[in-house]
C-alpha cells in the first residue's frame, strides 16, 4: 500500500513534532537545571577552598602589618604567601572618614596601583568585621575575591579595623569546566534531538500504516464488505482496537445475514397467502361455482387474511422489541392469576383440538414484579405453538413454581418432539416445521420479552415430552 502525502495536521507529523518537542523540552530543562547550577557551585567551592586558605596565612599578616615591622620585610611576606597558596595576595588600608575607603598598601603582583579591581568583599569585611567573598569580572576574566579583616587596639578600647587582606585568584578554571559541560550537553542535545527524530518518524510511520489499514478495512465494512477483516497482529492499544472492531465486523456480518435472511423469509411468508388470496379470488369470481364450493373459498380467504394479520402483528411487535421501543409496566404480579385467565382463553380451541390443558400450580399465591400483560403474551405464544405443532388430541400442562431466586411458568405438551437439529435456533425468527402452520415468529417475540424482562425462555424437548419454561427474577 502505498504511502499518502504527509498533512500538516497527520498523526505522522503529530507523532514526529511531539517527539521532537519533548526531547526539546528535556533537554533545555536540563541545560537550565545544570549548567547555572553547575557553574555557581564550581565558583562556590573554589571561593571556599580560598577562604580556608585565607584563614591559614591572614594571622602572619595580622601580627606584621601595623606593626613596627618595615615595609620591604612585610611585601615580602605576602609574595611569600602568595607563592605558598598560588592566590594574589593585597592588603588594602583602611581609611576612615566621611566615607570609608581602602587603598591598596602592599600587593603580591607588585602592582599597587590596581585599576580593574574595586574589591567590593573588602569594603563589606571593612563594615562587618566578618570575613567576605564575592567575584569581580575583569578584562582577563572573572576573579574570586576572599577579604579577612586586620583589626588593631584602638586608643579608646576595643579593636578597629585597620587593615583588609584579599586573597583573589581567576576563576578561569570553572568556567572553562562549564564550558567544556555546556559543550557537551549541546553536542548530547543535538544527537539526542536527531535520535529522538528518527525515532518518532519511524513510531510514527509504524503507527500511521497500522491506523491506516484500520481505516482501509472500516471503510471496506462500511461499503458492505465484511469479509475483509481488522488485522488482529499486536496486543497494543492498537490491537485491542483491531480485535474490538473484529468483533463488531463479525456482528455486523451475522447482522446483515440476518436481515437478508428477514426479509427473504418474510417475503416468501407474505407471498404465500397472497397469492393463494388471489388464486381464491379468481375461483370466488367464477359464476357457474356452487353456493357450498363459494362458501369453502370464503373460509379459506377468511383464514389466509388471519394468517396476514397475525404475520403483520408479529413483525410489528418482533421490529418493535429489537428496537428497544416495547415499553414495560411492571406490578406486583401474581403469576397463578396470570396462568389461569390465559388457560381459560384457550378453552375453545382446545376443544376444538380435542385436547385437555392440566394447570399444576402452588396452592396460595406466587408473586413477582413483572410485565402481566407481557407474561400473558409469552403465556399465549406458547400455548398456540403447543396447539400449532401438535397432533390432535395432545394434552398439555401449565405449571408455576418458584426456586430460588427465579420464578418459571412452564408450557408442557406430550406431542412428537422437537426434532434435535432444529432445537439450537428455535427462538429465531421464520423457524417453524415444515407443517406448520404458524409464521415462525411466535417464539422469536416471546425469547425477546423474556430477556427485556430480565429473564430467560428455555425449552427441553424429547420424543413425547416438549416444554418451554419462562423463567423470571423472583
Amino acid at each position: 500500500m502505498p504511502d499518502r502525502p504527509v498533512r500538516l495536521d497527520s498523526l505522522r507529523l503529530r507523532l514526529s513534532a511531539l517527539f521532537a518537542l519533548t526531547a526539546i523540552a528535556v533537554l533545555a530543562f536540563v541545560y537550565v537545571a545544570v549548567v547555572p547550577g553547575l557553574k555557581a557551585r564550581l565558583v562556590d567551592d573554589k571561593l571556599e577552598d580560598l577562604t580556608q586558605i585565607a584563614r591559614r596565612y591572614s594571622p602572619q599578616l595580622q601580627d606584621s602589618v601595623g606593626s613596627s615591622v618595615p615595609a620591604p620585610k612585610i611585601n615580602k611576606l605576602v609574595s611569600q604567601i602568595a607563592d605558598a597558596t598560588s592566590a594574589r595576595v593585597t592588603v588594602l588600608l583602611v581609611v576612615s572618614g566621611t566615607q570609608l575607603q581602602l587603598t591598596p598598601q602592599y600587593d603580591s603582583f607588585s602592582e599597587v596601583q590596581i585599576r580593574e579591581l574595586d574589591f567590593a568583599p573588602a569594603v563589606l569585611a571593612a563594615q562587618t568585621r566578618r570575613t567576605e567573598t564575592g567575584t569581580e569580572s575583569t578584562s582577563t576574566g572573572q576573579i574570586g575575591e576572599v577579604a579577612i579583616p586586620l583589626t588593631f587596639d584602638a586608643p579608646r578600647g576595643g579593636r578597629a579595623v585597620g587593615n583588609v587582606v584579599v586573597f583573589s585568584t581567576p576563576l578561569r578554571d570553572a568556567t572553562r569546566a562549564v564550558s567544556v559541560v555546556r559543550g557537551r550537553l549541546l553536542a548530547a542535545a543535538g544527537f539526542a534531538l536527531a535520535l529522538a527524530m528518527l525515532v518518532g518518524v519511524l513510531v510514527a510511520q509504524v503507527l500511521t500504516r497500522r491506523v491506516a489499514l484500520l481505516e482501509t478495512v472500516a471503510r471496506s465494512v462500511a461499503a458492505g464488505d465484511f469479509q475483509t477483516s481488522f488485522p488482529v497482529d499486536r496486543e497494543d492499544e492498537l490491537g485491542r482496537l483491531a480485535a474490538t472492531l473484529e468483533d463488531m465486523r463479525g456482528q455486523l456480518s451475522e447482522l446483515d445475514g440476518a436481515r437478508k435472511r428477514f426479509i427473504a423469509t418474510a417475503s416468501h411468508e407474505l407471498r404465500t397467502p397472497i397469492f393463494s388470496l388471489g388464486g381464491f379470488l379468481e375461483l370466488i369470481q367464477d359464476e357457474d361455482l356452487d353456493d357450498d364450493t363459494r362458501d369453502r373459498f370464503l373460509t379459506q380467504v377468511r383464514g389466509q387474511v388471519d394468517r396476514l394479520g397475525k404475520l403483520a402483528t408479529d413483525l410489528l411487535d418482533l421490529s418493535k422489541l429489537e428496537a428497544g421501543s416495547l415499553e414495560l409496566r411492571p406490578e406486583m404480579t401474581d403469576l397463578t392469576l396470570v396462568a389461569k385467565a390465559v388457560a381459560s382463553e384457550f378453552e375453545p380451541r382446545l376443544h376444538t383440538h380435542d385436547s385437555t390443558l392440566e394447570l399444576r400450580l402452588p396452592p396460595g399465591h406466587l408473586r413477582t414484579v413483572c410485565d402481566p400483560e407481557r407474561v400473558a403474551q409469552v403465556m399465549r405464544i406458547l400455548i398456540d405453538n403447543a396447539l400449532t405443532h401438535t397432533p390432535s388430541g395432545t394434552d398439555m400442562v401449565v405449571s408455576a413454581s418458584r426456586q430460588g431466586p427465579w420464578v418459571r411458568l412452564g408450557v408442557g405438551d406430550f406431542g412428537p418432539g422437537i426434532h434435535r437439529t432444529m432445537l439450537p435456533n428455535i427462538f429465531e425468527p421464520f423457524i417453524t416445521s415444515d407443517d406448520a402452520q404458524g409464521s415462525g415468529l411466535g417464539l422469536a417475540i416471546a425469547h425477546e420479552l423474556a430477556e427485556r424482562m430480565d429473564g430467560d425462555l428455555v425449552v427441553e424437548s424429547r420424543p413425547g415430552q416438549t416444554t418451554f419454561t419462562l423463567e423470571l427474577p423472583a
